[in-house]
């Protein structure tokens, strides 16, 4: 026995000092990823059943545990293996930089555990959902500022570990001033961007479902991210905005203050049109279309034309979308009706000419009936 561990020292002592510190430290990671594997197994077996909360927490924060495992791990294998003076400073360097990286990780997911749990209690498919598009769209922008501000915080800690980068921090100073304005010329367009997102988050002209008219085309916010905006359109089409031009350019915004709107439906009748039907026909729609909130319907005579009178129909709803497909159902069935009850109602050429014979034909009237006969 005596003779075994003998053999076993003389024979370490053998291994050059990098070997046996890099078996050390592959030991050391081995183990770190076995046992957190089994108790994160554990963990998730057990919160299988629990609320969705737990769940969520557990596997999200399944990256961070690992990576604060395997530094933990690193940090016992070089306090026991054979390193050098350089080697040793080269170590701990890499384990400081590891435990910011982790701290700046944790953070994150913190902040995005802390939003998703926030936001859980806002539903965006409501009917009446301002409020939620209201908080959604605060909390997403911001969240996304906060992301940026982490990474910006870890990543100057990480440089200002060194101390080369630290023995240098007056004269950068010095000169932050120069060098700012010229990053600031730069990168013009993207830090407006950056502070527009900010001023949308605080202001809110828009928000997540929006219903919007820009460039003549009508859509949904569908995402805002910390530079641009991406609007759904009618037909499935994807419009993508800089943040800043929802604060330099006007725009429609038709959920500003309420997602209800009035839907306009505009027929042009001939002068024989009876108004008081069409009105009652058009109440009677109302009345039978889910769609409407029984909130406004009217019908009015707003201009008259050389040959045509000009009616407007208005209808509310509770949404843009239902607003849209409520006018569509106005217009369709309204033309029906004309169409089946009263077609004079729509519009005509007229082409009368009056004889000085008692209401006979005209002479270049009768004159080309003859020729078309002959």
């Amino acid at each position: 026995m005596n003779q075994t561990a003998i053999w076993i020292g003389s024979t370490l002592l053998l291994v050059p000092s990098w070997l046996a510190s890099l078996v050390i430290f592959a030991c050391a990671i081995a183990l770190a990823l076995i046992a957190h594997r089994t108790v994160f197994a554990i963990v998730t077996r057990l919160v299988a059943r629990m609320d969705l909360f737990w769940r969520s927490l557990v596997s999200r924060t399944r990256g961070p545990t690992r990576f604060a495992v395997i530094t933990v791990a690193l940090g016992f294998a070089a306090s026991v293996s054979p390193l050098t003076v350089e080697q040793a400073t080269l170590i701990r360097q890499l384990l400081l930089l590891c435990f910011i990286a982790l701290v700046g990780w944790i953070a994150k997911t913190a902040l995005h555990i802390w939003t998703t749990v926030y936001l859980r209690r806002f539903k965006l498919d409501a009917d009446d959902n301002l409020l939620a598009r209201k908080h959604v769209t605060q909390t997403r922008i911001l969240r996304r500022v906060g992301d940026i501000m982490i990474v910006v915080v870890g990543v100057s800690t990480m440089l200002m570990s060194f101390d080369g980068v630290r023995q240098y921090g007056v004269s950068l100073l010095a000169s932050a001033g120069a060098a700012g304005l010229v990053i600031g010329l730069a990168l013009q367009p993207v830090l407006k961007n950056i502070f527009a997102g900010i001023q949308l988050a605080v202001t809110q002209p828009i928000r997540i479902d929006d219903a919007l008219l820009v460039e003549g085309e009508w859509g949904n916010v569908e995402e805002i991210t910390s530079t641009y905006v991406v609007m759904r359109l009618w037909d499935w089409r994807r419009m993508i905005l800089p943040l800043s031009y929802f604060i330099e350019k006007p725009f429609q915004n038709w959920t500003r203050d309420n997602a209800a709107l009035i839907g306009t439906v505009m027929l042009y009748l001939d002068y024989e049109a009876p108004i008081d039907a069409v009105r009652a026909k058009v109440e009677d729609i109302a009345s039978a279309s889910p769609l409407w909130d029984r909130r406004v319907v009217s019908v009015q005579v707003t201009d008259f034309r050389q040959s045509t009178m000009e009616v407007r129909i208005l209808v509310s709803a509770g949404t843009a979308p239902r607003a849209f497909d409520l006018r569509c159902e106005v217009r369709e069935k309204l033309m029906a009706f004309l169409q089946k009850k009263h077609p004079r109602a729509l519009p005509r050429l007229r082409a009368e000419a009056l004889s000085e014979n008692n209401g006979a034909r005209p002479p270049a009237l009768a004159a080309a009936e003859v020729a078309t006969r002959q």
